[in-house]
């Protein structure tokens, strides 16, 4: 599963890195200033990533201020690379205060805002251009043709959704103008998007890209219950996010990790990287050594067995109406009383076939 062995954009045929190469941390300016990395360090993390083989970058107009496509265009462009790079940039959050254009999913700020990041990242195009977060107000349908406008345009070559409901992705791929890929949290340590957007994923084409695959930190085991390590963003004050079963998940994530060589953080990113319905498990990186760790997370398997305690362990309860639709209900509901075994090890569900 090396970082060179590329696989299709949900129902395209853009080829891309089982990781993809997160640059939220390129840049030290704005709201992600604490964590980010000079345009030195960045390059290094950049040149550690594609000489690697990897291909799909990830950044956005809002990431360290603009920093962050500032500093990947002029990368790209010393490097010659532009037309090997998958690139991928957002647009939702506002660039400007006090101008209620500059923010939002509207038609106005999402010109501007392709605009303006071709121009940082310098570049006529971008390959992938997504929705950065729902903003609740904007008409699907202005998205959409708008979406439509900037491809025939020749300013993006896909579209594509993050941070969104659902049903908001599952009506937007049924218009005329299909999304191919789908951003969303997908940790080992919070499972949520199983609920229905990653079904709804492998029924619509669209190809899920995982960030925060370690947690923001905590899946690496560097943590500790009482937050006394003090290491990275994760400290005593956040430790309330967790609950015993997510304390509980990093025994079981250590024991499995021990038992295979590895690092925790390794066993976290190659669970995310090999889910059903994922195409690409979005990475970042402080340094290239943390970087040629992270991706030395492709050069193994999980078996089943232990794949199954990792499930086992982090499972999500289902809630609600949700609860109708597990296998042990539907097995009741159907055929009371008949016995429910556990599915195979190793099984995982069909991705339909688009070729």
């Amino acid at each position: 599963m090396a970082l060179d062995n590329y696989y299709l954009l949900g129902r395209s045929g853009l080829r891309v890195s089982r990781l993809a190469l997160g640059t939220m941390n390129f840049g030290t300016g704005g709201f992600h200033a604490s964590y980010g990395r000079t345009p030195d360090q960045a390059g290094a993390i950049f040149h550690t990533y594609v000489d690697a083989g990897g291909n799909f970058v990830d950044t956005a107009d809002f990431y360290t201020a603009g920093e962050s496509e500032e500093i990947l265009g002029k990368l790209i462009t010393e490097s010659a690379l532009r037309d090997k790079i998958v690139l991928t940039s957002k647009f939702t959050n506002s660039v400007e205060d006090g101008n209620p254009n500059a923010g939002g999913n509207g038609r106005k700020h999402m010109i501007r805002a392709v605009e303006e990041s071709l121009r940082r990242l310098q570049t006529d195009y971008l390959d992938l251009f997504l929705l950065h977060t729902w903003d609740r107000i904007t008409p699907i349908d202005e998205v959409l043709r708008t979406f439509d406008d900037l491809t025939r345009a020749g300013k993006i070559r896909y579209a594509g959704l993050s941070d969104v409901p659902a049903w908001y992705a599952a009506r937007a791929q049924n218009d005329a103008v299909p999304m191919v890929s789908l951003q969303l949290p997908y940790p080992l340590a919070e499972r949520t998007i199983e609920t229905e957007h990653v079904a709804m994923a492998q029924t619509l084409g669209l190809g899920i890209t995982a960030w925060s695959p370690l947690a923001g930190g905590f899946l690496t085991g560097k943590y500790r219950r009482d937050g006394g390590s003090g290491e990275g963003r994760l400290n005593a004050a956040s430790t309330p996010t967790w609950s015993d079963r997510h304390w509980d998940l990093l025994k079981t994530l250590n024991a499995v990790a021990d038992e295979l060589g590895v690092t925790m953080a390794q066993v976290a990113v190659n669970w995310v990287a090999t889910q059903p319905a994922v195409a690409s498990a979005i990475v970042g990186a402080s340094s290239p050594e943390q970087l040629t760790s992270t991706m030395a997370a492709l050069d193994f398997e999980i078996p089943p067995a232990l794949r199954a305690e990792l499930d086992a362990a982090s499972a999500v309860p289902a809630e609600s109406v949700y609860r109708m639709f597990t296998p042990e209900y539907q097995a009741w509901l159907v055929n009371p009383g008949a016995k429910v075994g556990d599915k195979p090890a190793g099984y995982q569900p069909p991705v339909l076939n688009w070729s």
